[in-house]
């Protein structure tokens, strides 16, 4: 493990996830039924869990842990392998960056929810948006051999892609301080965002 990897495991590592539980159980709706695609070791939906008991996980992921804290599938990456609204929601934390298209794992979440998306990514905007995030992505992932294809999209691509599902943009948070003073003047900045979409069907079908 680099120097940078273990300032990362030790200084931030730990706040992060935290920050990013308070932010998501802000935003799920009552008493869901949530998947998390691409959950890990399940460790965020715990945390979320906690706070926001009324909520029942179901995490999928390419790989599987030889431990997790909610229940976990394994799928392909690329097909949810649920019928159409079988979860009130559909959370993604991180994960979409490292697919080579977002596109198709949002289209998938969409299917599959009834309600709404939530999504915790990246947007590449502003000075050395780009390399600062793969500087991020190499620190905390490259070790566990998590693919790491650095699809960053603009916040423009993101409402282009949600515009193209026809997903409604109902909350979106930028200011996460998700690290402490001064490493999020770098590494937080508008980097970040926490976001819900609702997905029009549900509501237009009544279910």
């Amino acid at each position: 493990m680099s120097l940078l990897e273990r300032i990362h495991g030790s200084y931030a590592y730990g706040r992060r996830v935290e920050q990013l539980s308070r932010h998501l159980a802000d935003v799920l709706p009552q008493a869901a039924s949530v998947l998390d695609v691409g959950c890990g070791d399940g460790l965020v939906a715990q945390l979320v869990n906690q706070k926001r008991p009324d909520l029942i996980f179901t995490g999928i992921d390419v790989l599987l842990r030889p431990q997790t804290q909610i229940p976990v599938k394994q799928f392909d990456g690329s097909s949810v392998p649920y019928e159409d609204a079988t979860f009130a929601a559909v959370m993604f934390v991180d994960v979409l960056h490292h697919t080579e298209d977002p596109l198709v794992l949002l289209r998938e979440a969409a299917r599959v929810a009834r309600d709404c998306i939530v999504l915790k990514d990246h947007t590449a905007n502003g000075i050395l948006a780009h390399q600062t995030l793969r500087l991020m992505d190499s620190v905390g992932n490259a070790r566990h051999g998590v693919a790491l294809p650095y699809n960053y999209w603009t916040r423009q691509q993101w409402h282009q892609a949600f515009e193209t599902l026809d997903l409604s943009v109902s909350s979106w948070e930028k200011d996460l301080a998700l690290y402490p003073v001064p490493a999020n003047w770098i590494f937080g900045r508008s980097l970040h965002f926490v976001a819900r979409f609702d997905v029009k069907r549900a509501r237009s079908s009544g279910s």
